[in-house]
């Protein structure tokens, strides 16, 4: 299984499986559970439309693009949806189970084809270095907090 960042797949296009380009993706769609369940996409016509994309439905994630599946097309966007950074999950304190601040959320790892998040990067501030946090169980995304399961070695 594949091992993916956000960072990385933002701003990448989305093709069909014939080669036409669909769009570019913008954002994760996270679950309730802390999964990611899917891409949204903008999809450049005379209004942008951002559309959502479910892992299920895409071939490859290429270093210069992403490949839908044969015949898939994105969904309109369902309002309840959490969106990893329009939502403000990046930037949201991040909390271990036991109350130990972790620093502040930047990124997410996870698995391509599953969704489930392994790890998490985290800064202290402005100008301090990122750490990688791994986790064996989703988060809570909480309002004011993200609290994770800490991976103990």
């Amino acid at each position: 299984m594949t091992l993916r960042t956000f960072s990385v797949l933002k701003g990448l296009p989305v093709f069909t499986a014939q080669g036409e380009k669909i769009g570019m993706v913008h954002d994760l769609s996270l679950s309730d559970a802390g999964l990611v369940n899917g891409l949204v996409i903008h999809r450049q016509a005379l209004f942008k439309k951002e559309l959502l994309l479910a892992l299920e439905d895409i071939f490859s994630f290429g270093p210069d693009g992403v490949v839908l599946q044969q015949d898939m097309t994105p969904k309109k966007m369902m309002d309840d949806s959490i969106w990893f950074s329009k939502d403000e999950v990046v930037g949201r304190m991040l909390l271990s189970e036991m109350g130990d601040e972790l620093g502040l959320l930047q990124d997410v790892y996870f698995l391509e084809k599953m969704g489930t998040i392994i790890a998490y990067e985290t800064t202290d501030g402005f100008f301090s270095e990122s750490t990688v946090i791994e986790s064996k169980q989703p988060p809570t995304l909480g309002k004011d907090a993200i609290i994770v399961s800490v991976y103990e070695q």
